[in-house]
């Protein structure tokens, strides 16, 4: 879903920034996560979407190896040459656009640098991925740019390979895929260990339920690049290869182990990595069931799945914070709320729930107030639809 009003503004700055008028833009959303919490470099399975929320990138030739990327919302501008593409450390957010061009550099031949300018209206640090979506719009757009063309797949790639190597967040594909493989009223599915992707029709008069989604932006910190993320991945391998040598079929990550394996298994192992593998083994059975219930309509049902997870992520794999259990516990007190839990990495960030739409009125005033009395400030709640995918404009 494409905010024309946040183009037009973009292409105007653009304009009276370089004194030019672009030559190719992108737009990539950012996704919500709605079942399957850390589950991606897991090899497992996710239930994602793209959102109605995204950003705009912009671009034409320079005129020699010099490469200028402007921030619009935060009027700063990164410079830097195409021989010499390195992370940064004073502009943090000119890292995610390096790195994919540092990753289509790989794929074809880049002679001259660029302008550009990026644009968005996903809230930083809401668990939505901004980030994903600004590796995405880039890639799309300075593909265009350089006539360099990348399988949608590759794509995501290049934009993980931008966050492990220039932002320092060894993430899995989730983001990325979701953000490409969006559909209209449909839910990403995908199985990182094929990256097959499958749209699943959602809730809706069609499919005899209706339902969307409201987004609790908690305002908590959330970032991940400080270490919590990484430990997390290390203690899923870590389980992993713990149960490889108990276990006697393959198991190349937890997506291999069965629930019942984990836990006749569990007591032998270190505490925290059986934790962290009961997490991550509970969402992919999750999932499956969750995917199988969206093709029965039984949405109250989905929405119990997504209970069950906030709950293991409070109990299990510890990256909720006390501001997204409050959303999830105070949701269960609204009437129209069928499910609810932490969306995205965790330890800060949104909180997603489902909900009857006639009832999203009534439920976000319920959830403003009661955040206020808590906290003493608003949460940012928004109605979130299931959007198309990233595009070239």
């Amino acid at each position: 879903m494409i905010n024309k009003p946040v183009f037009e503004k973009v292409a105007k700055k653009f304009a009276d920034h370089f004194g030019k008028t672009h030559s190719v833009a992108a737009y990539a959303p950012g996704r919500v996560e709605v079942l399957g919490n850390h589950t991606d470099y897991n090899e497992g399975y996710v239930l994602s979407a793209a959102i109605n929320m995204g950003t705009f990138f912009l671009a034409a030739p320079s005129p020699d190896t010099k490469c200028r990327l402007v921030a619009a919302d935060r009027d700063e501008e990164a410079t830097f040459d195409i021989s010499s593409i390195t992370p940064s450390t004073d502009m943090s957010w000119a890292n995610y656009v390096k790195g994919v061009l540092s990753g289509l550099g790989k794929k074809g031949e880049i002679k001259n640098g660029f302008h550009g300018m990026i644009l968005g209206n996903i809230p930083l640090g809401a668990g939505l991925s901004s980030s994903a979506a600004l590796e995405i719009s880039a890639g799309l757009a300075l593909g265009e740019l350089y006539g360099i063309r990348v399988h949608k797949k590759n794509l995501a790639k290049i934009g993980q390979a931008a966050e492990h190597n220039f932002a320092g967040v060894k993430c899995g594909l989730l983001d990325q895929i979701s953000s490409i493989y969006g559909r209209k009223n449909h839910l990403v599915m995908t199985d990182f260990r094929t990256l097959d992707v499958e749209n699943v029709p959602f809730a809706g008069k069609k499919a005899g339920a209706e339902a969307c989604f409201l987004m609790c932006n908690s305002n908590a910190k959330h970032t991940l690049a400080d270490g919590v993320y990484n430990e997390r991945r290390a203690k899923c391998e870590e389980a992993a290869k713990f149960l490889a040598g108990v276990l006697k079929h393959p198991v190349k990550a937890l997506r291999d182990v069965s629930w019942e394996e984990l836990q006749q298994n569990a007591s032998k192992m270190d505490t925290v990595a059986a934790k962290r593998a009961a997490h991550v083994v509970g969402e992919c059975t999750r999932v499956l069931k969750g995917k199988d219930f969206l093709a029965q309509h039984k949405i109250e049902e989905f929405g119990k799945l997504m209970f069950e997870s906030h709950e293991s992520s409070i109990n299990n794999f510890e990256n909720s914070c006390e501001e997204l259990d409050f959303i999830v516990a105070e949701s269960r007190k609204i009437p129209g709320v069928m499910g609810a839990r932490l969306s995205g990495g965790g330890f800060g960030g949104s909180a997603v729930i489902l909900i009857n739409p006639r009832d999203v009125d009534t439920a976000t005033k319920a959830m403003s107030s009661a955040y206020i009395k808590k906290y003493g400030h608003a949460c940012d709640i928004r109605v979130i639809k299931p959007s198309a995918g990233a595009k070239v404009l």
